[in-house]
């Protein structure tokens, strides 16, 4: 069986974080490519843990799992849109 989830990826200074967030997962790499296969290999390991724990079930309900044949598939991305509010006043002075 497998899971789906969603890779973002994010550059932080020479380093690059991929980021599941409906397993609320990370790992980074100095590449892109590297740190999808460290995400990748972060949430088999996440995954493994969770199941030897017994908590894998309660795990992907919550974050909103579905099982439709052999995939386990994750809520449906609806949007995505970059975002941004104004500071307070008083932090926006600093």
């Amino acid at each position: 069986m497998e899971v789906e989830f969603t890779s973002q990826i994010y550059r932080e200074g020479r380093l690059y974080v991929a980021y599941a967030p409906e397993l609320d997962v990370s790992s980074c790499g100095g590449s892109p490519a590297k740190a999808k296969r460290n995400l990748l290999e972060a949430v088999r390991l996440f995954l493994e843990e969770a199941e030897r724990m017994g908590t894998l079930a309660r795990i992907l309900q919550e974050s909103g799992y579905v099982q439709r044949k052999s995939k386990l598939e994750a809520p449906k991305l609806v949007s995505l849109t970059r975002t941004s509010v104004p500071l307070p006043l008083a932090h926006a002075k600093s």
